[in-house]
This record gives C-alpha cells, structure tokens and sequence, in this order.
C-alpha cells in the first residue's frame, strides 16, 4: 500500500489487528479504534493514536473523517458462541455503522477481516468462487458483512478487499485451540479433554504470514476483491494436542468427547486455495504444523 496514508484500524490491540498495525505504523499514520473487550492495551502500539469505545456508540463520522482507508479487524472472535444477537451487533452492525460513517464522510478503501467459516462444508481446497452456506453464527455474520460491503462498493463506489482467513495463530492469541489446550493443560497435567474425536484437518496460518498476505492483496485494483489466506496443508487436532503436550514437557491422556465436530457449527475439514494471492507473489513461510509449533512456543513464552 502507499506510504504516509492516514488509516484506521478497528479492533487494533487484537490478535490479527495488532500484529498488522505493527507493520502499519512503520510508513502510515494509524489511528486504532478498540473498546478492549477482547483487545489488550499491552498489544498495542505505542505509536498510534488511540480512541476508545465501542464502535457501536462512537461517533464514527467525526473518527474516519480524512482518512485513506479503514482495515475493520473488530469482531467478536468467538467461533463457538451461539448468541445472535452478540454476532449481529459486534460482527454486522458495527460494519454498517462504519460503513455508513465511510459514505458521509467519502472515505472510499475498505479493508475486511473475513473468515473461511463462510463456507461451511465446503470442498476442499476451497476457492473464492465457491458457493457460501456458513454453519456458525460467525460465519454467517461475517458472510452478511461481506454482501453489506459488496452493496456500499456498488452504490457508493467503494473499493474494498475482503480476506477470508484460515485459522491464523500466533504471539497474542487469546482463542482457539492452542490457548485452549495450554488453559485445559496447566489446570490438569495429566489428562487433556479434546472436542470431537480428534480428526478434524484444518489449515493453520502464522499470523506474520497472514499480515504479509494482507498488505500484498492491497496491490490488487478493483472495486470489490475477495482473497482466501491460508496454507496449502492441514494439520489434525490430535496432532496439535501432542504438539502443544510435548512442548509443555508432559504426557497426558487425550479423552475425546466424541463426533466428528468439536462443536455446533464446527467444520471439521477446512483447507483454502490461496490462489488468487500467490499469483500477486505472495507465499506462506511456513506450513501448518510449523505453525502450531511456533504459536504453541510464542504462547508458552508470554506467561
């Protein structure tokens, strides 16, 4: 992307939205919208200019007036939450609102943190052109997010990237498997209760390659893009559970709870084509199991 653009970051001290303003900060003028609901002021960079609050109360009109353009990272990240009304409010009213704080105030880039969860049971290697039948709440908050964007770049001409991520992991991660397995662990050493029965395959991206893969999608020129970021292999669930137990030092008894899904709205075969990126150059440096190894020993660092 340009250098000395003035840009907004929502969802800045979170796990994704941290690691990109980092990169950000190094030629652009970033201001980070973050409440800290699931955000920690410790991941944030001390170089940005904060506002604090929700960005379903924040005057946002006055927030993105002058900006360049809007990476909207905010969400709620919780897979497994079956609330709607939490996925309507924090996944798609908060992008309508900014939306609509955009169009007033002719901010005209939109950069969306998506997820491969709009898919569903999707076949695999899954490519953006494949139909979207989410299972969860999230991902069909994030699908309903991404049909709001598509409509704002037709009407008001907009331009937008929309990224569907893979599971990306890392420094800073506060969800998902990994931190699960190393909560679940230090309570009990000795045995680890794992959701499913072990085998469900997914792709694991390294969230440093994940950022990367953001900043080269910029390159692409057009009014509405949608790019896959993920690896081009998977890694089972039993797999990482052995690779986190090892790097703990210890040796515990898995016990599945049974099923092929960890939980409702679990999918539990997932692996994107990132196609569409590696034709702009871009490459993950690292693979999905190298991935789970460096998150699990980034994790196990910061405590």
């Amino acid at each position: 992307m340009p250098e000395d653009e003035k840009v907004l970051v929502t969802g800045g001290a979170g796990f994704i939205g941290s690691h990109l303003v980092d990169r950000l900060v190094e030629k652009n003028d970033v201001t980070v919208v973050d409440d800290f609901s699931t955000g920690r002021r410790e991941f944030l960079n001390p170089e940005t200019d904060l506002v604090e609050g929700s960005l379903l109360e924040l005057d946002l009109e006055e927030i993105v007036e002058g900006k360049d353009i809007v990476f909207h990272m905010a969400a709620n990240p919780e897979v497994r939450d079956r609330d709607p009304k939490t996925h309507i409010d924090q996944n798609f009213m908060t992008t309508f609102r900014l939306l609509e704080a955009m169009r007033k105030s002719d901010v005209g880039k939109i950069v969306f943190a998506s997820s491969s969860t709009v898919y569903g049971e999707a076949d695999i290697p899954t490519t953006e052109e494949h139909p979207t039948f989410p299972i969860s709440l999230y991902g069909a908050s994030k699908l309903a997010s991404e049909a709001l964007i598509s409509f704002y770049c037709h009407a008001f001409d907009l331009k937008a990237w929309v990224y569907r991520f893979a599971n990306a992991i890392g420094p800073r991660l506060r969800h998902g498997v990994i931190h699960d397995f190393i909560q679940k662990l230090r309570k009990n050493p000795e045995e680890l209760a794992i959701l499913g029965n072990g085998k469900q395959r997914k792709s694991y991206i390294y969230v440093d390659d994940c950022v990367k893969a953001m900043l080269i999608g910029l390159e692409a020129e057009g009014g509405f893009y949608v790019f896959n970021i993920g690896t081009e292999d998977q890694v089972e669930v039993t797999r990482i559970a052995e690779i986190v137990s090892r790097g703990m030092g210890l040796n515990p008894t898995f016990n599945y709870t049974g099923g092929k899904r960890g939980w409702k709205g679990d999918v539990p075969v997932m692996l994107l084509s990132s196609e569409k990126l590696r034709k702009l150059g871009w490459r993950p440096k690292y693979k999905s199991e190298e991935s789970v190894r460096r998150a699990t020993r980034d994790l196990l660092n910061e405590v």
